[in-house]
């Protein structure tokens, strides 16, 4: 463990989701190749064999993600809308009714939805979030939206948020941007420099918690998160080392 900024004492921990408790590069890889089979149905149902492209590969919907992007500047803030968005409008270039592109979208996402939980965590993860939680609230913060229940460890979290607009019409915007990092102080009743957080990204997690007030764990371990481009307070490789604070 490397230590960059003197610690102060906490009253809770947070923690990133994706590629933090758990890599995520080998689950996206594998619902991409789901993802591609599933519209290949899609094309051979609809009859869509003339349409320009046929592998509907992330390539394909790029363009339309950005698009929807474009159009609604908050979708970016909001993954599964956003996601159906991008799906609505590459269904309307394949050539498809307004309405059935909008139920095409809707359909794939729900498939989208289910794949995107069927993944299994570590014992290990598990077992160091149940031992924290004995001793500190401990609060999930994801930009993504991974079913923690499906996953087996909503339990050990007091408060869950994913980026997005809410039931009550509140939109959370992404990491960096400071909204959940907030939220989770304002809802535990504690000062923002008595929250760690914990996650991968130099940006999203590093510098979003550091603008936010509070102190940060920095977790590089499966290499996908951005660079820091400001220090943390801790750098640390495995899970485990956490027990030490």
């Amino acid at each position: 463990m490397k230590f960059y900024r003197r610690l102060t004492p906490i009253k809770a921990m947070s923690f990133d989701l994706d590629d933090t408790l758990y890599s995520n590069k080998p689950v996206m890889q594998a619902i991409e190749k789901q993802m591609i089979a599933y519209f290949d149905g899609v094309v051979t149902r609809l009859q869509l064999h003339s349409a320009p492209v046929r592998v509907l590969d992330q390539h394909f919907w790029l363009p339309f993600r950005q698009q929807a992007v474009l159009q609604q500047p908050n979708l970016a803030h909001d993954v599964v809308k956003v996601r159906l968005h991008t799906y609505y409008l590459g269904f309307g270039a394949l050539g498809l009714t307004d309405d059935t592109a909008q139920q095409q979208a809707q359909a794939a996402l729900d498939y989208f939805i289910e794949l995107r939980s069927d993944f299994s965590v570590s014992e290990q993860s598990k077992n160091l979030l149940a031992e924290l939680s004995e001793n500190y609230p401990l609060v999930a913060i994801s930009n993504g939206n991974v079913d923690t229940k499906a996953l087996g460890i909503a339990q050990y979290f007091s408060h869950i948020y994913h980026a997005g607009w809410q039931a009550d019409g509140v939109l959370l915007k992404q990491k960096p941007a400071t909204d959940m990092f907030k939220l989770v102080c304002q809802q535990l009743a504690i000062k923002p420099q008595q929250l760690l957080h914990v996650g991968d990204c130099g940006r999203a997690d590093i510098q979003g918690a550091l603008q936010a007030g509070c102190q940060t764990a920095w977790f590089p371990c499966y290499g996908v998160g951005k660079p820091v481009s400001v220090l943390p307070h801790i750098e640390f490789e495995t899970l485990n080392k956490l027990k030490q604070l």
